[in-house]
């Protein structure tokens, strides 16, 4: 800058006033000073405008009385230009005081840094939108970095993750291939069944606990074992044609297998329909029918194993029963026997009825010999030998009754009675009767349960047969990879708000 550029910039503030320019149509007056007081003025603006009007030579009763009479005569009382002119000018004639001391112009001065105000005009609005503009490019840069953190927090944890899930299950996972079977366990009832115990008879809820036992015995290590032995479970797994992921090792224990098996062998029960439910995953399909007949054959054999404990008791107590009741009436045989041996008798009955009629015989005989002794009784001069015989007869026959009486009715020493003896031979028989009546009764409980223990309670049908597949199950390749996406979002979007908390826990 030349010395005289710089003496004509500090001489170009007069120290005259300045004529106001005419108003025009860009500054209207405001007459209304409620208007401006409206406006939001700050105190620095009306002191400028106070001293503008003091400048101007204006009368003025308040700071907004300065507006409103600047605006009417055109002056903008908050210009930049109007603020330059409020600097008091140096006397004419006198020097520009420099560091050195006093300086005559026109000189040379060396040009040294100084924080002047521009002498462009930049409205505030123009500035506020400046620094809004540099703002929402601050705000742009920073979103631009963190969109890009997050594309690769993304990249890192969710789409690298499904990236390489995808391509096992595309490329390396070994196709498996699953064989469904259904069935149900039945349970057949005698055709006499009635009471409460036939209300669920035909019913899901009659065979719900056997199809229970059977779907935990499937699943049970005990199955796996078996399967194992029989089958090769575990050996097929084991192969090197499997995928590392999917491969068990040659030397793998039951609990690993166990964990395969669980995972290959999924069985599900229906309560509403009283359905078992299978399906049975092998890496070959005829490995998987095989699989699944051997585990049907397997619930087949555990639905038998629910009742033959029970028809093997109910066996065992008829033919106990029976047994004791053959024995009974062998018993009661025997004493019949020994009893009729005792008193020489066969048929008690038959000797009561023997000895009554000798006694009825016996007693027409003396009823008829009374007569004839009434007769030659009746006579004046009977004759005496005669009389004499019939009355020995009558004697004799009366003995005679009166022993065979005595004999049915009283023991005669260390002998019993005629009617003791026929009541032991009674009783005798009577318990044999009663005991042959209940060997017949054992006879028909035996047969009834050897009927029962003969005929299946429980058997299982088969609602769908076990068919091999021709095409490969699993694995299902887009839904598991979606699923895998899925999974690692969800993990990376729980990360991220933990984080986010923690971070404002730490912050607050």
């Amino acid at each position: 800058m030349s010395a005289g550029a710089s003496a004509r910039g500090a001489a170009a503030p007069a120290a005259a006033p300045v004529e106001p320019p005419a108003p025009t149509r860009d500054t209207l007056p405001a007459d209304d000073l409620e208007a401006i007081r409206q406006e939001g003025l700050t105190g620095r603006q009306l002191r400028m405008a106070r001293r503008a009007a003091a400048k101007q030579g204006l009368e003025v009763t308040s700071d907004f009385d300065a507006v409103r009479q600047l605006r009417q005569i055109g002056v903008d009382p908050f210009s930049r230009s109007n603020v330059f002119e409020l600097v008091v000018a140096p006397k004419a004639g006198s020097d520009a005081a420099t560091p050195g001391g006093d300086v005559h112009l026109p000189q040379t001065v060396p040009q040294t840094p100084r924080n002047l105000p521009s002498t462009e005009r930049v409205s505030p609005a123009e500035r506020r939108a400046s620094e809004i503009m540099k703002i929402q490019r601050d705000l742009a840069r920073r979103r631009r970095r963190r969109t890009g953190l997050l594309i690769v927090r993304l990249s890192m944890f969710v789409l690298l993750p499904t990236l390489l899930a995808g391509w096992y299950f595309y490329r390396m996972a070994t196709p498996m291939y699953a064989t469904v079977s259904e069935f149900v366990i039945q349970q057949a009832e005698p055709a006499g069944a009635a009471g409460l115990g036939g209300l669920f008879q035909g019913t899901s809820m009659a065979t719900q606990q056997d199809s229970i036992t059977v779907q935990s015995y499937l699943t049970s290590r005990a199955a796996l074992v078996r399967l194992n032995q029989e089958e090769g479970f575990a050996s097929a797994f084991s192969a090197p044609d499997i995928d590392p992921l999917q491969r068990l090792p040659a030397d793998a224990t039951t609990e690993a297998a166990y964990d395969v098996y669980q995972d290959h062998v999924r069985i599900s029960y229906d309560p509403t329909e009283g359905i078992v439910k299978m399906e049975v995953i092998a890496p070959d399909p005829a490995l998987s029918q095989q699989w699944s007949e051997a585990l049907i054959g397997y619930a087949e054999e555990q639905v038998d194993q629910l009742t033959q404990r029970l028809r093997e008791d109910q066996m065992a107590g008829a033919l106990s029963s029976y047994e004791a009741a053959e024995a009974r009436r062998a018993d009661a045989l025997a004493e019949w026997l020994a009893i009729q041996e005792e008193v020489q008798q066969i048929d008690p009955v038959g000797e009561t009825a023997a000895r009554t009629q000798q006694i009825s015989a016996l007693e027409t005989e003396r009823q008829q010999l009374m007569l004839s002794l009434q007769e030659r009784l009746s006579v004046a001069r009977p004759q005496q030998a005669q009389v004499e015989s019939l009355q020995n007869q009558i004697d004799s026959i009366e003995t005679l009754i009166a022993n065979l009486r005595q004999q049915m009715t009283e023991a005669s020493s260390g002998e019993a009675s005629l009617a003791a003896k026929n009541t032991e031979l009674r009783l005798a028989e009577e318990n044999y009767t009663f005991q042959t009546l209940l060997v017949q009764q054992a006879l028909t409980q035996m047969e009834t349960a050897r009927v029962e223990a003969n005929r299946q309670v429980r058997y299982l049908s088969l609602g769908v047969e076990p068919v091999a597949p021709d095409e490969a199950t699993y694995p299902r390749a887009f839904e598991n990879t979606l699923l895998s996406f899925l999974v690692f979002a969800g993990i990376y979007l729980m990360l991220s708000l933990t984080a986010s908390i923690l971070r404002e826990q730490v912050t607050a």
